[in-house]
């Protein structure tokens, strides 16, 4: 199983980082897993415009990476619990998750995703919600491989 995390978010170093790595290294017992930060000049500058303008380059920015079933991470998605969670790598195909940028997803993006799902209601930060799907990434393929973690 191939699983790739595409987010808008600047290169950084902080604790939730190692958080991140060490999930990343027990995912990787059950899947191929990659994390793409994508956030380039064009991005930088649509920010320091408008909203309209950023979720138009965090869109073209994810374009390319449209292949496979994907899935968006928005506020407004659905609310699932772990075990829903799991069943999404039943699919036969690779995974994408999207995290937007500081300004959200464009409408016409996100009716392209296969499905939108939430973290929860709160607008977290690029870092929190990554580490918080890292965890139930790996959460979801321990409860899909009987493995005690998720107990």
């Amino acid at each position: 199983m191939k699983i790739n995390i595409y987010t808008i978010e600047k290169k950084s170093s902080s604790d939730l980082d190692k958080f991140i790595q060490k999930e990343l290294k027990m995912i990787q017992k059950y899947a191929q897993i990659k994390e793409f930060s994508i956030f380039n000049k064009k991005i930088s500058q649509a920010q320091n415009q408008d909203v309209i303008i950023a979720q138009s380059s965090y869109s073209k920015a994810f374009e390319p990476y449209l292949n496979g079933y994907n899935i968006a991470l928005h506020p407004k998605g659905e609310e699932i619990d772990s075990f829903e969670f799991s069943k999404i790598f039943d699919i036969n195909t690779a995974l994408n998750f999207f995290i937007g940028g500081a300004y959200g997803f464009e409408s016409s993006f996100l009716l392209k995703m296969d499905r939108v799902i939430s973290l929860g209601r709160l607008t977290l930060s690029h870092k929190v919600a990554k580490a918080v799907l890292f965890e139930q990434i790996f959460r979801g393929l321990s409860i899909k491989n009987n493995h005690p973690y998720h107990k």
